[in-house]
């Protein structure tokens, strides 16, 4: 029998919107709902963190560190069985959730991997400083971000100040309505016609990007009077002084709750879709799994991947791996062998966001290998920077098996690449984690607006990749 064909032509690419009646897409909207919600709360990696273990324990999940004492006690024997669901908490900053499988660990893991971090403004150490009777707040940008968007927005104040007796204040101010919000100026066009001459990167530069916070002086003092009522303020209500700036950490972030976005309310625009988009689906799919899988699932919701995974909280630390060993020990089948088993008969998807294609610059953009809004889960075989600098690049056999998962649920997906060949790149945790022998693919959802303080998603991308991963966890 010749081929048909229907069989060697290539299927037609088609808005995922399609696939479902009026029904189903109410439960789109409904899904995106508690995104928006998550994306509106959880503005920090530790409001991230808190909040995953909020939903977490409210599916039944259990401290795995509360086992670990158990565990030592019981010699060999095991305090964790199948069904059992843990997280391990890092610092407050990463998290790593566990259903232990019906297998042993050591046959692999299937592992979902996103990062909580986004760019950001943070406060340096000695911040707080006067000029002219406006009292401003120095700043460090976080991650890679055009300056000069983030001028001239209502912005927020979030983190935590730990005083010298440990004591931690929280700290979020301006997204209550009641609330004031604080920014950073710019020039007014009138004065600006020599700053309009300058590159993009150097129209605002780094060192000018200082938040605005009061103006009112102190009655009595005659020094520096007004940043003196800001302390006083912060003083009447956190109890802290300027001195314990030295052991904060505050984020300026854009102030104000995600949005839906479109006139046909089709997309979500927000602070952080890079990377809590993949992060808060990565979480849902893992709580919603059955009560018993074969492979031990994982998802990890990491730190610092917009700086290069560094540090104590990102993906170049041992957490990960250190966690894995405590779990494996709690099962009571814990050897230094069997943990390279384990990580190494593991598959693991690479969860961050990918570049959706932008008819206003399709310049960078090469078309047919490019992500879409509305065609569901982004896979990206390789990242990387001019000629794959950095990437992991999944192998083929891997890719297949991905396919063939994902055709099966019924999940639409499609593949691209971060824009042209020599436009530029970008990185993920995957790398990171192919060191350990394992199979790692990068997949996510499509962002316009990438890095800027209001990003967009597709809601329906967005709910493609919660089917996704679930089908990835229970199937792969």
């Amino acid at each position: 029998m010749g081929t048909t064909k229907a069989s060697y032509l290539p299927k037609e690419k088609k808005s995922a919107w399609l696939k479902y009646n009026d029904a189903q897409i109410k439960e789109i909207m409904d899904y995106n709902d508690g995104y928006k919600k998550f994306l509106s709360e959880c503005k920090t990696e530790r409001e991230c963190v808190a909040e995953c273990i909020r939903l977490a324990e409210a599916k039944g999940y259990k401290d795995l560190k509360s086992y670990i004492a158990k565990a030592d006690a019981a010699g060999d024997k095991a305090v964790l069985k199948a069904g059992d669901k843990v997280y391990y908490n890092n610092m407050d900053k990463a998290i790593v959730l566990f259903q232990v499988g019906t297998e042993p660990v050591e046959n692999g893991m299937n592992i979902l991997g996103a990062h909580i971090d986004s760019p950001r403004l943070d406060i340096k150490q000695n911040p707080l400083y006067e000029d002219t009777e406006m009292s401003l707040l120095d700043t460090h940008y976080y991650g890679g971000i055009k300056k000069y968007q983030w001028v001239t927005l209502p912005m927020a104040l979030h983190g935590v100040v730990v005083l010298t007796d440990g004591t931690r204040k929280d700290i979020v101010i301006g997204e209550d309505p009641s609330d004031p919000v604080v920014g950073i100026t710019d020039l007014l066009i009138h004065l600006a016609a020599n700053q309009m001459e300058k590159k993009g990167a150097k129209v605002v530069e780094g060192e000018d990007l200082n938040v605005l916070i009061g103006s009112m002086p102190l009655a009595g003092e005659e020094k520096d009077a007004v940043k003196a009522n800001v302390l006083k303020l912060l003083w009447e209500k956190y109890g802290i002084v300027e001195e314990d700036f030295l052991s904060a950490e505050i984020e300026v972030v854009p102030a104000g709750p995600a949005r839906d976005f479109g006139l046909d309310r089709s997309m979500v625009t927000g602070y952080g879709h890079d990377d809590r988009v993949c992060a808060y689906t990565s979480l849902t799919a893992m709580l919603d799994l059955p009560k018993k899988v074969k492979k031990t699932c994982v998802c990890i919701l990491a730190d610092k991947e917009e700086i290069g995974s560094a540090g104590a909280t990102g993906m170049q630390s041992r957490f990960f791996e250190n966690a894995v060993a405590e779990l494996m020990n709690c099962c009571g089948a814990y050897s230094e062998l069997k943990l390279k088993r384990a990580f190494t008969n593991s598959k693991m998807l690479s969860s961050d966001v990918s570049a959706a294609f932008d008819p206003n610059y399709p310049g960078v953009f090469e078309k047919k290998n490019s992500a879409y809004f509305g065609r569901g889960l982004t896979f990206n075989k390789y990242t990387g920077a001019r000629g794959k600098s950095g990437s992991n690049d999944a192998n083929a056999e891997y890719m297949a098996e991905i396919r063939k998962v994902m055709e099966a649920g019924d999940v639409a997906f499609q593949t691209a690449e971060l824009g042209k060949v020599d436009e530029g790149g970008g990185g993920t945790i995957a790398c990171y984690m192919a060191v350990y022998n394992m199979l790692v693919i990068d997949s996510g959802v499509p962002v316009l607006n990438m890095h800027a303080p209001w990003e967009v998603v597709s809601k329906i991308d967005v709910y493609e990749a919660q089917k996704g991963y679930g089908v990835f966890l229970n199937n792969i």
